[in-house]
Parts: structure tokens; C-alpha cells; sequence
């Protein structure tokens, strides 16, 4: 049985984390409640704008396809707007949350193609770095990609063999995939320059310079085994990116991977140093 909606709402305000988990469904919804102010709307304003003249540049097209289609830029999102546009597009939807959610129900908006977005945004002195994963994380993040079918089969999939994976004991390898694509992917499809899509990048002002542009970045081919295998930063520039050639690619790959076999050989061996590989 999974933690109640009252036990992690406690959790996080032991932690200090800010959202109102007071306000939680069982299954970790909330209303967005559209009631930002002048100075909320300013800060999306800001950050959107400051951000956008890095992604016409470094992004995929398939970020800057979704970001033209789901018009997120002018204005904080409606979140009911975007999932009317995002389910014609893909057959995914927004769903707003607090903040931060269990594993358990995530896995589960994912693997019935629900989205979960923060619904509160980050203050003017956090423009370059907040700690917990905020409106602009994902919605300028992660959003757009969703748009795309075959990278919204891969979300769907994950979200539906996640917790089966993390059961054979493949907890940290399982977010490995997750963190290594979804958040810190980039992408080289033959004959195309280098391109980022994963929403840490997205929505970092610094890192998305690095990651594509800098001849310090270590980028490396995408394999799925030694994706799993390698460990991440969390608080510091990642010192590897892994380079898809495309969403099919990471879409086969976890789906007709022997991922349980991966687990099993690897959960009890020390983790792939980032740097090495």
C-alpha cells in the first residue's frame, strides 16, 4: 500500500518543501487554481523569454515544434488549455500538483499519459537555480517533448514497467533511464547538428550551453545498459549526456530490452563512474 495523501504532505513540510499537499486527491491532484499575480506573471515572462533565445538555437525540433504548437510563452499556462492541445497532439494530458509526488502514483499519470506540472512557479531571486522542480521546470522542461507521439510512447511505457523494475531491485537504474533521457537527453539524428530535449536542460539557463556547445561536455552514444549502469549528478553539471539519434530509438530500446536481465546482472555491482565511460 502506498503512502497516504496526509503522511507525505507531513513529509514535505518536515522538509521544508513549499507546496500545499493539504489540498491533495488520493491520487496527488490538485486544482491549479489560475490566481497568479502581476509579479508571478512577470517572473514567467522573464524566464521564458531569457530562455527561448537559447532553445531557437540548441533545442530539437521536436521541443520547438511543441513549444510553437502548445504556446506556452506569453502567459503562465492554463493548464486545462494545454491538455485540450496536448491530447490532439499526442494523447497526453496535464494534471497539476504540488510539487514533488510519490514514485507510485507518478508511474501511474505516466502510464495513463498524464503529465504531472507543478502548479506554483519560482520567485524572482531563483531564477537561475531552484532546488525542487517548479511550474517552469515543467512545463517549459518537459511539456513540448510530450507533444511528440513516439517520445510520449516511451513516457507511457515507462510509467507502466517502472514499478516492476524498481521490484527486482533496480530502483537507481530504473531512474538512471529516466534521468539520463527525460531530463538530460540530447539528440543527433544523421547529418543534424547536436540538439538538447531533455527539461533539465531546457530550463537551464547555464547547463543547456553547456551541454551542446562546450567542448568540456562529455557526450557519449546512448546505449540502454550503460545508461542504467552509470550514475548522475544532481546538483552539479552532469559528466556525461548520452546522444539519441532518435525518440524511436529510445523507444525500442526499452521496450524490446531485456531490462530485467540488465537489472539482475548489475544491481549489486558498483555503478559506472560518468567521467570513464
Amino acid at each position: 500500500m502506498g503512502i497516504s495523501v496526509q503522511d507525505y504532505a507531513q513529509e514535505c513540510a518536515a522538509q521544508g518543501l513549499r507546496g500545499d499537499y493539504t489540498v491533495c486527491r488520493p491520487d496527488f491532484t490538485a486544482e491549479q487554481k489560475y490566481d497568479y499575480s502581476a509579479a508571478e506573471q512577470d517572473v514567467w515572462r522573464t524566464l521564458c523569454d531569457r530562455q527561448t533565445r537559447l532553445t531557437q538555437r540548441l533545442a530539437h525540433k521536436s521541443y520547438l515544434d511543441g513549444m510553437s504548437a502548445l504556446d506556452l510563452v506569453d502567459r503562465i499556462p492554463d493548464f486545462h488549455d494545454v491538455s485540450e492541445k496536448l491530447r490532439k497532439l499526442s494523447g497526453w494530458e496535464i494534471v497539476a500538483v504540488p510539487g514533488l509526488i510519490p514514485a507510485q502514483p507518478f508511474f501511474d499519470h505516466l502510464a495513463n499519459r498524464r503529465f504531472p506540472v507543478t502548479n506554483w512557479l519560482r520567485t524572482r531571486e531563483e531564477l537561475d537555480y531552484i532546488v525542487e522542480p517548479d511550474m517552469f521546470h515543467d512545463f517549459f522542461g518537459h511539456v513540448p517533448v510530450l507533444s511528440q507521439p513516439v517520445f510520449g510512447d516511451f513516457m507511457q511505457m515507462y510509467g507502466e514497467k517502472a514499478g516492476d523494475l524498481i521490484a527486482l531491485g533496480g530502483d537507481e537504474m530504473t531512474t538512471r533511464l529516466y534521468w539520463y533521457t527525460a531530463e538530460y537527453g540530447l539528440m543527433q539524428e544523421a547529418g543534424q547538428p547536436l540538439k538538447a530535449f531533455g527539461a533539465g536542460l531546457m530550463s537551464s539557463f547555464t547547463e543547456l550551453q553547456f551541454a551542446v556547445e562546450s567542448a568540456d561536455a562529455h557526450q557519449v552514444p546512448f546505449d540502454i545498459e550503460t545508461v542504467m549502469r552509470t550514475v548522475y549528478e544532481i546538483d552539479k553539471f552532469q559528466r556525461a549526456y548520452f546522444v539519441l539519434p532518435s525518440f524511436d530509438v529510445l523507444r525500442d530500446a526499452f521496450q524490446n530490452s531485456d531490462l530485467a536481465g540488465i537489472i539482475k546482472r548489475w544491481k549489486d555491482e558498483p555503478p559506472l563512474d560518468p567521467a570513464t565511460i
